[in-house]
């Protein structure tokens, strides 16, 4: 499997919050194949950016807080240049490829 780099990593999770606010970190983990860790890391960098926000809603201090994650305005924003930086790269790699690939076309007859 590729590494991602730390954009798509942070385009992932917000991918993810959009699609599902109240997945838990470790479901983020399991869907993005990331540490625990790692997604913990890179929620914190997302909320202190101002990216997306954390809201606690459990009211009995006993209990283990449940925390949903919200796309901020901000954050709906950066995930547009981020997708649309992702699919300048592609672009390119796709037409590296295919000249590639008609080059050795060109060769073979």
């Amino acid at each position: 499997m590729f590494e991602q780099s730390p954009k798509e990593e942070f385009l992932s999770i917000i991918k993810e919050i959009e699609a599902d606010s109240s997945a838990t970190q470790r479901i983020l983990s399991a869907k993005i194949g990331i540490s625990l860790g790692k997604t913990n890391y890179l929620l914190k960098k997302l909320i202190q950016k101002g990216l997306i926000k954390a809201k606690s809603f459990s009211s009995k201090p006993y209990k283990i807080k449940k925390i949903n994650y919200m796309l901020t305005r901000r954050g709906i924003r950066e995930k547009m240049l981020l997708t649309g930086h992702f699919l300048k790269i592609k672009e390119a790699e796709y037409n590296l490829l295919k000249g590639e690939w008609e080059r050795l076309e060109n060769n073979k007859a």
